[in-house]
């Protein structure tokens, strides 16, 4: 019964952590975004593309065989399917280039300030030394405060 209680508890722990929260949220949306698509799709566009090219998609169908009971291909629900995935697609595509686009931007705007400057060049033997050195180490020259 422990075995029970601690799958149980696993479980309850891997549903409330946030990005599972998430992921339920996004498949919820894409949900209703591909019925957006498709009423685009099959309610205007396959009608406009119908004026065009002179069919609709979704009557597109070949029978198999003879008879009432003969297997039907409907092969303009398949050209339907894949215009609403090119749809879907391009404009996730769109969704995704427009957020890394505001994500490039914000960072760099976030980029930090250069750090301080911690090292000069001695002006008489040109060695790097530390910026508040009075007097070179290499050449032991007086330097300028």
């Amino acid at each position: 019964m422990s075995e029970g209680k601690g799958l149980i508890g696993e479980f309850k722990k891997f549903i409330m952590r946030g990005n599972v929260m998430d992921m339920a949220v996004g498949v919820i949306v894409g949900g209703a975004f591909t019925a957006i698509v498709t009423s685009l799709n099959q309610d205007i566009l396959t009608p406009i593309l119908g004026i065009f090219g002179g069919t609709d998609f979704s009557s597109l169908k070949v029978t198999l065989g003879n008879g009432e009971n003969a297997p039907v291909l409907c092969y303009g629900n398949f050209i339907t399917a894949v215009i609403n995935f090119l749809i879907t697609a391009f404009v996730i595509f769109l969704l995704i280039k427009g957020m890394n686009g505001i994500n490039a931007r914000l960072r760099k705007k976030e980029e930090p300030a250069p750090a301080a400057v911690t090292t000069k060049t001695c002006p008489y033997c040109r060695s790097e030394i530390d910026v508040l050195a009075v007097r070179c180490p290499h050449c032991t020259s007086q330097l300028e405060a």
